[in-house]
């Protein structure tokens, strides 16, 4: 970075806060304990410059190290080193004009022309004090390149015309509307966005919860069965095993007892009987590999299927009842 100095000549002997800045500065100040108050050199240094017309004059920062009870020296290592702190007089309205690469690829060349011919050279005052200006690095606008700070406001998506226009307006003491100078919602495409422009997107029909997920299909209603003649028995349907608890297994719970049940398993034996395949299938539909086969879920079923109780416990140790 190249060595900034401030301007002895331009800033004379004294400085003063206005007396509307006072609130401003005990808000900073207050954020920080009473022996932290150097933490506040920053904003105090920019409220300084917004009542020095723009710039900091050696006075304005010794009143700032006064009042945070700092030596000079620290406030002028921070004020040199950052940039947004201008250290020679500027006009009423100071353009600083980004010429990082977006800003540069999008014309910021032609932007540096017009300050040239209608102010005159970097950090150059015109006559009725109104203008100056100077190049500095990213503004954090890319999207809307190439722009200009002027004060506190951005001038975006800007053309030589447009820029010699606003500074027309500013010379002849004129409003310049600040924001994009295009047909654009801040940083919206130009012209209005082309996509997500169903109303649906937005109304939260989409995120609207019509059924929960994974629940097993409901069964479908049997129509009712024809009247069996008087001298017909019809055949008794076997009923299905009485479930075993399946949380003898260590390694299932209460939840994975439930989706096992929801799955049909309801015995040790059928545990028993898996195959390799069947254990990827089940696994799959848990959500997680290779537990299974750690945790011996098969060969603890066998043991259980068998009645063999005890010796699943002192090998397994036993599961949750």
């Amino acid at each position: 970075m190249a060595l900034r100095r401030f301007d002895l000549d331009a800033g004379g002997d004294s400085f003063a806060f206005k007396p509307e800045t006072e609130e401003k500065i005990a808000f900073w100040r207050g954020k920080y304990p009473a022996d932290k108050q150097r933490s506040a050199v920053i904003p105090l240094l920019w409220l300084a410059q917004k009542d020095n017309n723009g710039w900091l004059s050696e006075p304005a920062m010794r009143e700032v190290a006064d009042r945070l009870e700092m030596p000079y020296i620290r406030v002028y290592e921070v004020a040199t080193f950052y940039t947004m702190f201008r250290l020679q007089p500027v006009g009423k309205f100071h353009v600083q004009l980004c010429g990082t690469t977006p800003c540069q690829l999008r014309g910021a060349e032609g932007l540096k022309e017009v300050c040239t011919r209608e102010i005159g050279k970097p950090m150059h005052v015109t006559d009725d004090q109104r203008l100056s200006w100077e190049e500095v690095e990213c503004l954090g606008a890319c999207v809307n390149a190439p722009m200009v700070q002027i004060n506190d406001d951005y001038f975006e998506d800007l053309t030589p015309e447009i820029l010699s226009g606003i500074l027309s307006c500013l010379r002849n003491g004129a409003a310049a509307r600040p924001g994009p100078q295009v047909a654009r919602v801040n940083s919206a495409p130009e012209g209005g966005t082309p996509v997500l422009t169903d109303a649906s997107l937005y109304d939260g029909s989409k995120s609207r919860l019509r059924e929960l997920p994974n629940l097993p299909g409901a069964p479908a209603s049997a129509p009712a069965p024809a009247p069996a003649p008087a001298a017909k028995i019809e055949p008794e349907v076997p009923k299905a095993p009485a479930a075993d608890d399946l949380k003898r297994i260590n390694g299932v719970g209460p939840k994975f007892e439930a989706m096992l049940l929801e799955m049909g398993v309801r015995t040790f034996a059928q545990i028993a009987a898996w195959s390799p395949e069947t254990v990827d299938t089940v696994e799959a539909r848990f959500g997680f590999k290779d537990r299974i086969d750690r945790e011996k879920w098969v060969a603890q079923a066998r043991m259980l299927a068998d009645g063999r109780f005890d010796e699943h416990d002192l090998i397994f140790g036993r599961g949750k009842d």
